[in-house]
């Protein structure tokens, strides 16, 4: 079971691989830990990559499975179909701005590591630089940003991001997405609890 966690000091930013036990509960923690608490304004997430390019087609993957999802609390941007990337990213950004105004973003990219740090998943404060990977100046994108560590970096990055195995990226992408989707659940049931609190019995009255 999944719950908000108010007590708990943050410790950003947080990793945990995609193997570990608990992985997607223990991120959800962390993510309803950084969200706004009273929820007064949209959260967008916006999943960078472009389906072109296996290890930077993690964003894209996260974007798909989650408009799939029909989420409640999230408003999502970049999927396969439409894919968010160094090309179009200006322009989505403002189409994004035009719609959510004083949104809390959620950025999502893939990025290189070491070796020892394939496969970790991390949310931290703070925007995310999309591709600092393959040196590129693109614009930051979120309040806070979700990472997953795809291939191993420091040499010939664009070609590490078109060999990376593709299995490896979806499994990836599904824990993340899981991790949002529990998230979503959570956000519901607390909802669900102040609304019914707000309900008077109706036999007391006169």
């Amino acid at each position: 079971m999944i719950t908000r966690n108010l007590f708990k000091k943050k410790q950003l930013p947080f990793r945990v691989h995609i193997d570990e036990t608990n992985a997607a509960h223990d991120f959800a923690n962390q993510l309803l830990d950084l969200l706004p608490k009273l929820l007064k304004r949209d959260i967008v997430i916006v999943c960078i990559g472009t389906d072109r390019s296996t290890g930077d087609s993690l964003g894209p993957l996260i974007g798909s499975r989650l408009k799939e999802s029909n989420l409640d609390f999230f408003h999502t941007y970049g999927t396969l179909e439409n894919p968010i990337h160094a090309v179009n990213l200006e322009e989505k950004l403002a189409e994004i701005n035009e719609r959510h105004s004083n949104a809390f973003v959620i950025g999502i990219d893939a990025c290189l590591g070491r070796s020892t740090s394939v496969g970790f998943i991390s949310i931290a404060d703070g925007p995310v630089k999309p591709g600092a990977a393959v040196n590129k100046k693109l614009p930051p994108v979120g309040d806070i940003h979700i990472t997953g560590i795809v291939n191993v970096g420091g040499f010939m990055e664009y070609m590490v991001l078109q060999n990376t195995r593709l299995h490896f990226v979806i499994k990836m992408a599904d824990k993340i997405a899981e991790s949002i989707l529990l998230t979503d659940k959570i956000l519901n049931k607390e909802r669900q609890r102040s609304m019914l609190k707000s309900i008077k019995p109706s036999f007391f009255s006169s």
